[in-house]
C-alpha cells in the first residue's frame, strides 16, 4: 500500500532524520556528506509496522504509523530511507 504523504515540504522532519539519513548514507558509500544531495523530505502516515519496506517472510503490526520518507541522490542515483515509531531513518533498498 502506498504511504500518503501528511505534508511536504522542504525541511527536514523532526528530529534532524535528514542530517542522520546523508550521514548513514555517506557512511555507507565512503563519501562526504557534501556530496549527497536531498532530493525529497516528506513526513508520510506508513499503512503498517514495515514503515513502506516490508522484508519477506516478515509479520508487521497492521496500524498507521507516522514517519517519515527521504529520497537522498549521490552521482545520479537516489536512495531512499524510511522511519517511523522511533526508529531512525534506514535505507530502504524495496520500497513498497
Amino acid at each position: 500500500m502506498t504511504p500518503s504523504p501528511t505534508s511536504s515540504s522542504s525541511t527536514p522532519p523532526a528530529g534532524g532524520a535528514v542530517e542522520q539519513a546523508r550521514a548513514d548514507l555517506a557512511k555507507r558509500l565512503s563519501i562526504d556528506a557534501a556530496r549527497v544531495t536531498v532530493v525529497s523530505s516528506e513526513e508520510v502516515t506508513w499503512s503498517d509496522g514495515s514503515l513502506g519496506c516490508p522484508e519477506p517472510g516478515m509479520m508487521y503490526t497492521q496500524a498507521l504509523v507516522p514517519g517519515a520518507r527521504i529520497i537522498l541522490e549521490v552521482d545520479g542515483t537516489q536512495y531512499n530511507y524510511h522511519s517511523g515509531a522511533n526508529r531512525a531513518p534506514f535505507l530502504c533498498e524495496h520500497p513498497k
